[in-house]
């Protein structure tokens, strides 16, 4: 059986429900903003194929694949959840390495390990009936860092870097989210809210 992560894609997602902000260089000490499309379309079973590109110039759309576990699904691809516990370590780590880099800050090595904890009754639906509910209770993250350099000075790249990195931004302040619902073309439901 293949197993299936992902693979550099030839052309950028193509969303039909919005049109995706250009990217736009600013100059210091404005912050650059730039944003992550994704088009993701649902296959047999629980596969999944999305593309997904980074309007930032020089970064290459992907096209990854996801799926569950049996009997839901047949283990061919990460589920969902992996992915986006990933990108928050991941995105800790790039802001680590970016900042001791430009700080100059001498790392032996660097290690991040991770836990994250959810609690859903999807099972019970699937059993009983009942309607599904779903939560994330815990991100524990672990920062093992080598190094040479005084504690007070790693201990600043951790914060700075956890001030840096925007996934941890998203789980620990409340953002804007929208939903919408488009039915057979027209649009039925629309959810929001500011994450408090």
């Amino acid at each position: 059986m293949t197993y299936r992560v992902g693979a550099r894609a030839e052309n950028a997602p193509t969303p039909t429900a919005f049109i995706p902000d250009p990217f736009k260089r600013t100059k210091a000490p404005d912050p650059l903003q730039f944003e992550v499309n994704l088009v993701a379309e649902a296959g047999t079973k629980q596969h999944k194929t999305g593309s997904v590109s980074v309007n930032i110039p020089g970064f290459s759309p992907l096209t990854l694949y996801c799926d569950e576990q049996p009997p839901v699904g047949e283990d061919q691809a990460p589920p969902p959840l992996a992915y986006f516990c990933a990108g928050i370590g991941f995105c800790l780590m790039t802001h680590l390495t970016d900042i001791y880099t430009a700080r100059k800050i001498e790392i032996t090595s660097l290690k991040l390990e991770q836990r994250v904890r959810f609690a859903t009754n999807l099972g019970h639906m699937r059993d009983f009936g009942h309607t599904t509910d779903g939560k994330t209770e815990l991100v524990e993250t672990h920062v093992l860092i080598e190094s040479p350099e005084p504690r007070d000075r790693i201990e600043a790249l951790l914060a700075e870097a956890e001030g840096a990195c925007m996934a941890h931004f998203a789980l620990r302040n409340p953002i804007p989210w929208t939903t919408r619902l488009v039915h057979n073309g027209t649009e039925t439901a629309s959810h929001a809210g500011n994450g408090a």
